[in-house]
């Protein structure tokens, strides 16, 4: 779900143009500073070598904070630990706008009917969002949307102009079609079956875990 791969892309371009980027580059450090898949499955290398940044407090799982005026609601998948980088780094940002609200979609909690009927098997296929109109946005454009609203939009905006946005779907869509492989997961099937019987065993007993 996380697209560290398109955010890259874009960052790399923009930097180009815009010296100034260095000064900037600490709040993406977790998602830059590593490649984004294993050497020798052809994915584009690291950007930022030697960027730092203070420490982020990851997120704990089930202790999403509380952001009452949201304005768009990221669905994430708290078992991707690569995604949870981008997630820990947004997370952090939110803290001066809280205009996210964060749904783990790995949670027992989650509830496809307090999000737009979107169940677990759909929106671990893509990162989905959902603005506080109801409107769900998906891929990139979810990305860009949520960035805007920690006033970071200006890693995304370049993905608004082609060629440039369908490079960053297609290095994006390559990503999400891969990330359970790419993270040492089992593949989409196996993590569904065993997502099934766990809630046939434990039901609503959540001390029961997979």
């Amino acid at each position: 779900m996380a697209t560290r791969g398109v955010a890259a892309a874009a960052a790399c371009i923009w930097r180009r143009g815009n010296p100034s980027f260095s000064s900037m580059s600490h709040y993406f450090s977790p998602i830059f500073n590593r490649p984004i898949a294993p050497r020798g499955f052809g994915i584009p290398v690291r950007v930022l070598h030697g960027a730092s940044a203070d420490p982020i407090a990851p997120l704990k799982k089930g202790k999403e904070p509380i952001s009452p005026n949201w304005k768009i609601k990221m669905l994430y998948d708290g078992d991707c630990p690569l995604c949870m980088r981008e997630v820990n780094m947004l997370v952090e940002r939110n803290k001066q706008y809280g205009t996210i609200k964060f749904v783990d979609i790995s949670s027992d909690d989650y509830s496809p009917e307090d999000n737009q009927g979107l169940d677990y098997k759909i929106v671990m296929g893509q990162i989905h969002a959902i603005l506080a109109d109801g409107t769900v946005v998906t891929g990139v454009e979810a990305f860009r949307r949520l960035y805007e609203e920690v006033d970071l939009g200006w890693v995304y905006s370049i993905t608004k102009y082609e060629p440039i946005g369908k490079i960053a779907d297609a290095v994006y869509d390559f990503w999400a079609k891969y990330r359970l492989q790419l993270t040492g997961r089992p593949p989409l099937e196996e993590v569904l079956e065993a997502r099934r019987k766990k809630v046939e065993t434990c039901g609503n007993n959540n001390a029961c875990k997979m």
